[in-house]
């Protein structure tokens, strides 16, 4: 176990973290990595890596390192308090056991909900592991939600009190400049995050393909991520759009923050999320952005406001939201300054001393028997 942060002062409040490893790529690592590097004195930080990248063989050897380590602190007394960073599928059964095993030594536990698809997996679990997954979520002294809507669902369908969950938007780096985006003959779009069917990589390929083809000429649209990269790539070929659409495999912060800074929209049509953190990262920016009312992105995205809003799925919608913008230079500056001025409350400093404060406030008081959920 490696103690990545520790403050000099003697009284901090030492947390073990545990999440997936810090050299994997997506937005729960970004934002383990924000809290890790933001920290100030008051937190002494251990990080324990729960899911490595790479083969099942290494996952399955390295969550039970996880658990080794994780028994070892808690016999020593090493934390005062556990913080899980959680998703939904294999994620969820892990940390149920981590939080488990953590409520069993009595410590105070933060589980950090980080699913987009956590209504529908949840839902579907048979009786007998649903009713234990949902005990243990609502031993838990604090659920953190992306979103109202999220914190909505995790206390009307999993039952958890609803004084035990909060609202923590997803901390984003704001960009101290915004460039300047001339109106130009080509518009510039760009797509992060994975390449699968439930982000709409494919439909938003497809919406290309059906735009005018004297706008098509146009645009330039650039996808980068992991997941189905090459079939993108062969979908690309098969609707003849090689010169309209570049297909990236997964890039660093520095190559991402690039191609932000060049882009004049932002497009994610995703099915499912709980916050995405690429959108976030976008705003930031002053893009404008196409994307679909689910998990939290109402919150954050409102039509015509700050963004544009589509149905998932909707090829015909997409086309028509990426037509309007792309031929209105003066649309794109609206929603952009509107889209950052949206998330200048998300800061990273902003977003530790609200996880900081939440941190002591729950070991200031004792912890509540939680309420019986048939």
């Amino acid at each position: 176990m490696t103690k990545l942060r520790e403050g000099p002062d003697a009284r901090a409040i030492h947390v073990l973290m545990l999440g997936e490893s810090l050299d994997r790529q997506g937005g729960i690592v970004t934002v383990q990595k924000v809290i890790l590097d933001e920290a100030d004195d008051r937190i002494a930080y251990r990080h324990i890596a729960t899911l490595p990248p790479g083969s099942t063989t290494r996952k399955v050897a390295v969550f039970a390192r996880a658990l080794l380590r994780l028994s070892w602190a808690l016999l020593k007394d090493e934390c005062d308090l556990v913080h899980i960073h959680v998703s939904d599928r294999g994620s969820a059964f892990r940390q149920t056991i981590t939080a488990s095993l953590s409520q069993l030594f009595g410590k105070p536990v933060v589980m950090h909900t980080h699913a987009g698809a956590f209504h529908d997996f949840y839902p579907r679990l048979p009786e007998p592991i649903r009713r234990t997954m949902g005990a243990v979520f609502r031993r838990c002294a604090c659920l953190i939600a992306l979103s109202e809507s999220w914190r909505t669902f995790y206390v009307r369908v999993v039952g958890m009190p609803a004084e035990r969950v909060a609202v923590l938007y997803n901390p984003v780096p704001l960009p101290p400049v915004v460039p300047e985006r001339p109106a130009g003959e080509l518009v510039r779009l760009v797509c992060l995050g994975r390449i699968v069917e439930t982000k709409g990589s494919y439909d938003l390929i497809r919406a290309v393909a059906a735009l005018a083809p004297e706008l098509r000429q146009r645009i330039r649209l650039i996808m980068a991520g992991d997941g189905e990269a090459g079939i993108a790539r062969q979908l690309v070929q098969e609707l003849a759009l090689g010169e309209q659409i570049t297909v990236l495999d997964w890039i660093d912060a520095a190559k991402r923050d690039a191609l932000l800074a060049a882009a004049d929209i932002f497009v994610l049509p995703s099915y499912h999320e709980g916050l995405p953190m690429a959108l976030l990262e976008a705003m930031s920016w002053g893009l404008p952005a196409i994307t679909t009312p689910v998990g939290g992105i109402p919150e954050l995205i409102q039509q015509d406001r700050t963004g544009l809003l589509v149905a998932p799925g909707a090829v015909a919608e997409l086309a028509a939201a990426i037509t309007r913008l792309a031929e209105s230079s003066e649309q794109r500056r609206r929603l952009g300054q509107a889209a950052r001025a949206r998330v200048e409350p998300y800061g990273a400093a902003r977003y530790v001393s609200r996880l900081t404060e939440l941190y002591q406030s729950l070991l200031a008081k004792p912890l509540r028997a939680p309420e019986a959920v048939s």
